[in-house]
């Protein structure tokens, strides 16, 4: 559920791995429009870009994100795109 207001979090740095994973998930804010699923969706792509976790497409697919405008792939592929620019 959605009706609690979300937890706060951490501001880190702005040249961290951490601040600018969070920062390409925020900037879709208008097709992801629940905070948490933003959240959920920046912790999973960092451990994938520290070598823990499971790409975009399979990280998208796992956090069952809401979704507005845009699909799982598109999504997927322009996230993976902005990674692959900070690696």
């Amino acid at each position: 559920m959605t009706s609690l207001p979300p937890a706060p979090t951490k501001s880190f740095s702005e040249d961290t791995l951490e601040k600018k994973i969070y920062s390409i998930v925020e900037s879709f804010k208008d097709n992801i429009p629940i905070v948490n699923d933003r959240n959920r969706l920046g912790y999973s792509l960092y451990k994938f870009m520290t070598g823990e976790g499971d790409p975009p497409e399979v990280s998208i697919k796992n956090t069952k994100l809401k979704l507005e405008n845009i699909n799982e792939k598109d999504l997927a592929e322009q996230i993976d795109k902005k990674l692959k620019a900070i690696k």
